[in-house]
């Protein structure tokens, strides 16, 4: 009993200004995610946001559930939740909590982005694979996700009753996995955003509240987690730095770049429309055409 008392001591008296960040951690992850969740549903479109993108957020957002809820500090704060008041029992719980609540932001996106992903480019002009994913990737990644937190929810519980004592390596598992794949969640949408030059249906103001809200997060759960959960939120620090080379480059696309103000308008291959300019000497390459005015500017 006093074991168990000393292990619950921190939760009894949490520290406040953790405890109120902690929270308004948990809102801002939602409130985060609702721009993109917006955009796309406004958009009716998730065109520019790669499949391979989702895949390994989807999954690695999985693997980062799994791992906190496997750490030996986060099941011992949730079996105190017998000793310590209702209070006490939430503080406890909301690194699980914040963990998750992005989970379900993530898999919202998954499913929005399946949704709304481009069927085809026109009714005459399917979209191809020379063009991007199709329609069938999406669903692929879809199921790949879902199986996939089928099998870690499984998982997790067995070794959780069968081999409590291997709980922790589990988690260290999961958590240098979820950290491996947000590592490279960035880089196949990065590359997608160069090869398009347009932020499509990204959502700027969604990145700008989480890559500083990614470092704010980290500390928060190294403060609760210690040392010992590095692998919990080092992976934070690892997305910000990525995201915000994506913020870079969306921002560039959006206000600076060639294509700027046209993100949204696409010919029917799926191009961003191109200046006047570019027209003109598009006709020059190929030459007059039967409706070419006789007389022209001479400028």
């Amino acid at each position: 009993m006093d074991s168990s008392n000393s292990q619950c001591k921190h939760l009894a008296s949490p520290d406040p200004i953790n405890f109120v960040l902690s929270i308004l951690i948990v809102f801002g992850i939602s409130f985060s995610y609702l721009p993109q969740l917006i955009r796309i549903a406004t958009l009716k479109s998730s065109f520019g946001i790669s499949p391979y993108f989702v895949l390994l957020g989807a999954t690695s957002a999985t693997f980062a559930l799994a791992n906190v809820v496997s750490q030996k500090q986060s099941l011992q704060d949730v079996a105190c939740c017998k000793d310590v008041s209702g209070l006490s029992c939430f503080a406890g719980v909301l690194g699980i909590l914040q963990v998750g609540t992005q989970w379900l932001s993530f898999f919202a996106i998954l499913t929005l982005f399946v949704m709304f992903f481009p069927r085809e480019a026109s009714s005459s002009h399917p979209v191809t694979s020379k063009e991007g994913p199709t329609y069938r990737t999406a669903l692929v990644v879809a199921a790949i996700c879902t199986v996939h937190a089928v099998i870690m929810l499984v998982v997790t519980l067995a070794v959780g009753f069968r081999q409590p004592s291997s709980l922790q390596s589990w988690s260290d598992f999961c958590g240098i996995t979820s950290a491996i794949l947000a590592s490279i969640q960035y880089f196949p949408q990065i590359y997608t955003t160069l090869r398009l030059r347009c932020v499509g249906s990204l959502s700027i103001p969604m990145m700008c509240i989480q890559t500083p809200g990614a470092l704010i997060w980290a500390g928060s759960l190294a403060a609760r987690l210690g040392s010992k959960g590095w692998s919990t939120w080092g992976i934070l620090i690892v997305t910000a730095c990525l995201q915000g080379v994506l913020l870079v480059l969306a921002v560039f696309f959006e206000y600076l770049g060639p294509n700027k103000g046209h993100s949204h308008d696409y010919n029917k291959d799926h191009a961003p429309i191109q200046s006047s300019e570019n027209d003109e000497s598009q006709e020059e390459r190929d030459g007059p055409y039967e409706d070419t005015p006789l007389l022209q500017d001479s400028r």
